[in-house]
């Protein structure tokens, strides 16, 4: 089978590349010139674990290519997935320009069946404007179905979650289209993936709910964590005492600065325009992001009050500034988030991040960006730890304690256990403990 992929962000790589890697003949388009360039040279603009090889192997067998031409690449395939940015609009909700430009691009290059499918997040009832679109703007009449596919990959973790996902969601507008999409994802019959098949509107409502449910769960342990602080407890112990009942499930009980990266914000922003578009006043998701927003200046306070309360003059070292570990996105990073506001209270502030220095430094000029942990913690009057990277959890802590200028931690990932930093001569204050 062939099919195209319109977009070669986060998303569109991933899934052309996985695809390609199932056997499939992958296309993938982009209006970026260079970009396109760097990938047929085969350098992904972005890290993501196994991607660049996966990418590199699937281009030599001659299963993955790159394009600018849209026209082609729709003439040849039998399913056109979209894969667009869809970023927040000044009112929270989702931006689908890019997303109807591609939709009239593939009415006016069909000259046969096509599948159109959506696996870019938007909102209910982006597949019956997709349909509009298409019927509207076709050169000639050719029966095409329009299908909805969200993806469900974490960053760090993308290709894992594609080849075993949890299930894999279909909501397709006719029998027709939904075999055809799980003919596609065969290769996952053989570990027994889960297929939940629906109509098109359930299926962008069930990646909306799902980032939000997760969303949710994240600004809830943060509130424990708050009151564990208050009371004594440790939110370790708490979520774990959590996590054991399957009601609940361990994962997403990690407390910290909050949530960030390219879905959670966007997406509960989006969902709450949509709420608020249908006069529905979805309560429980605007706490969420309340409790996030927070978040910021929780562990700006954290960082004030082990240094003395003025931050002027100070150094700050940083670890970390992508949103989590194992990608190069910064985008609404608490890392960067904090890191701008320490600034702003009058610290300088040093980092180090294994993969997201370039992006970083693009967003925060002022940021000095160091060449490892310990240039970060050399002269330093506290080292804050944003980021849980494998590689900061194996510090030479002696190390790092001799070249702060005071053996002050903020860890706002809870790498360390208190005990054992205290033990060492540090004066370490985590989140929720």
């Amino acid at each position: 089978m062939n099919i195209a992929v319109a977009g070669t962000g986060y998303v569109g790589l991933v899934t052309g590349a996985c695809f390609a890697e199932f056997g499939v003949h992958v296309v993938c388009v982009d209006i970026d010139e260079a970009k396109i360039a760097a990938l047929q040279a085969g350098k992904v603009p972005f890290f993501e674990p196994g991607l660049e090889e996966m990418i590199r192997r699937n281009t030599k067998a001659g299963r993955l290519s790159f394009t600018t031409e849209l026209s082609a690449a729709v003439e040849n395939s039998l399913a056109v997935f979209i894969a667009v940015g869809t970023p927040s609009d000044e009112d929270g909700s989702a931006d689908l320009s890019a997303v109807r430009n591609v939709a009239i691009a593939i009415a006016r290059n069909m000259s046969e069946y096509k599948i159109v499918v959506t696996k870019s997040t938007v909102p209910m009832g982006t597949g019956a404007m997709i349909r509009d679109l298409i019927g509207e703007n076709q050169r000639v009449p050719v029966h095409f179905d329009v299908a909805s596919n969200p993806e469900f990959l974490r960053e760090g973790s993308a290709i894992e979650d594609f080849m075993r996902p949890n299930r894999v969601v279909i909501g397709a507008s006719s029998e027709q289209a939904a075999a055809i999409l799980k003919d596609l994802y065969r290769p996952l019959n053989l570990i027994e993936v889960p297929f939940v098949i629906t109509d098109v509107v359930t299926a962008e409502m069930i990646k909306y709910a799902s980032n939000a449910f997760l969303a949710t769960k994240i600004s809830y342990i943060n509130e424990m964590a708050l009151l564990c602080e208050r009371v004594g407890a440790d939110v370790h112990q708490v979520a774990r005492g959590m996590g054991l009942d399957k009601r609940i499930g361990a994962k997403f009980l990690h407390p910290g600065p909050g949530f960030g990266g390219s879905c959670f914000p966007k997406d509960t922003q989006a969902l709450l325009a949509i709420g608020k578009s249908n006069d529905v006043d979805l309560k429980v998701i605007r706490a969420a992001v309340e409790v996030n927003e927070r978040q910021t200046g929780l562990m700006l306070q954290k960082v004030r009050q082990m240094v003395g309360g003025d931050l002027g003059d100070k150094v700050v070292g940083m670890l970390g500034l992508s949103f989590k570990p194992n990608t190069s996105d910064v985008r609404e990073s608490p890392a960067l988030r904090l890191a701008q506001e320490l600034m702003r209270a009058g610290a300088h502030v040093k980092a180090y991040d294994p993969a997201g220095m370039e992006e970083a430094g693009a967003v925060l000029q002022q940021l000095e960006l160091m060449e490892d942990e310990y240039a970060v913690a050399q002269d330093s009057d506290v080292l804050v730890l944003a980021t849980e990277w494998n590689q900061f959890r194996q510090l030479d802590l002696e190390r790092i304690r001799a070249s702060l200028r005071k053996p002050l931690v903020v860890d706002l990932r809870n790498i360390y256990e208190p005990a054992d930093m205290k033990r060492l001569g540090f004066e370490y204050v985590g989140v929720g403990r």
